[in-house]
């Protein structure tokens, strides 16, 4: 079974509280114990990690050569305009599975370009806390942990 790396940008850690009406009731604890039980459920390893800085972002991706078959990443603002991140991913051999609790492309302009999206595997977006449970079960189906029609 794959093990499975979630990374969180910053201000994800005010989750629950930061604007819920955008981003939901949830905090950022709340969605990792769901992932966690949907993986453990699977027989799947995953880890997380939440940064307010870009470079302990770049630091895990290519730490991640080697012990991760698949990132999930939130990379929030830096999204948007971190071509070092872009990079790093670009650099790894790791499918990445880009997510955002909010629709970006219905928010402001500046939001509806990922500078990320050309060197991921694909994007969810706009379904809160559910957008990283589909990320994981896409994971799962194309790594035969669950069977996919």
């Amino acid at each position: 079974m794959p093990k499975i790396l979630v990374l969180n940008g910053p201000n994800l850690n005010l989750l629950g509280t930061r604007e819920p009406e955008i981003y939901g009731a949830l905090t950022l604890a709340d969605i990792n114990e769901r992932l966690r039980r949907r993986a453990e459920e699977a027989g799947c390893t995953i880890a997380f990690l939440q940064s307010n800085h870009e470079g302990d972002l770049i630091d895990a991706i290519q730490g991640a050569r080697g012990t991760a078959d698949y990132i999930i990443l939130n990379a929030a603002a830096f999204t948007h305009y971190s071509i070092a991140i872009r990079d790093a991913i670009a650099a790894v051999d790791i499918p990445v599975i880009e997510v955002h609790l909010s629709n970006i492309h219905r928010r402001e302009a500046f939001r509806h370009t990922s500078v990320i999206a050309p060197v991921v595997l694909g994007q969810i977006a706009g379904f809160g806390a559910e957008s990283y449970m589909a990320a994981l079960e896409v994971i799962l189906c194309r790594t035969g942990g669950i069977s996919c029609a």
